[in-house]
C-alpha cells in the first residue's frame, strides 16, 4: 500500500467514523436544542446532515486539484 493510498485510507475512515458519532447523537443533540427553540433545532440538524455531504464534496473538489 502506498504512503498515499495509506492517508487517503485514514483520511476516509476518520471523516466516517466522526460522522457516525454525529449521526448517532443527532437526536438527542436536536431534542435538546429543541427545547429551548424547535426552529433552531431544526438548523442544527439540518447543518449537521448537510456537512456530513459537503465534506465529502470538498475532498472530492482538493483531490481534483492535485
Amino acid at each position: 500500500m502506498s504512503p498515499e493510498s495509506r492517508s487517503q485510507a485514514i483520511a476516509a475512515a476518520v471523516i466516517l467514523v466522526v460522522a457516525g458519532l454525529v449521526i448517532y447523537f443527532l437526536p438527542a443533540i436536536v431534542l435538546g436544542i429543541g427545547k429551548f427553540s424547535p426552529v433552531l433545532g431544526f438548523i442544527v440538524g439540518a447543518a449537521l446532515l448537510l456537512g456530513f455531504f459537503a465534506i465529502f464534496w470538498l475532498r472530492a473538489r482538493y483531490q481534483q486539484r492535485k
